[in-house]
């Protein structure tokens, strides 16, 4: 689950420097590479929420 917890903050910090990027500078390219990190993050937070409930029965 270690693994897991260090995948999700990697994927948080890329979607933090893109999304920065995109209101501070208006790079629309970041935007979209936010957006994807995004949608990683949330696939990556669906796993941790199994994991977890396993670990706790």
């Amino acid at each position: 689950m270690k693994k897991l917890v260090d995948k999700i903050n990697a994927a948080y910090a890329e979607f933090a420097k893109n999304a920065e990027a995109q209101v501070v500078k208006g790079n629309k390219a970041a935007g979209a590479r936010a957006r994807k990190a995004a949608l990683a993050i949330m696939k990556d937070l669906k796993e941790f929420r199994k994991a977890s409930v396993e670990a706790a029965k």
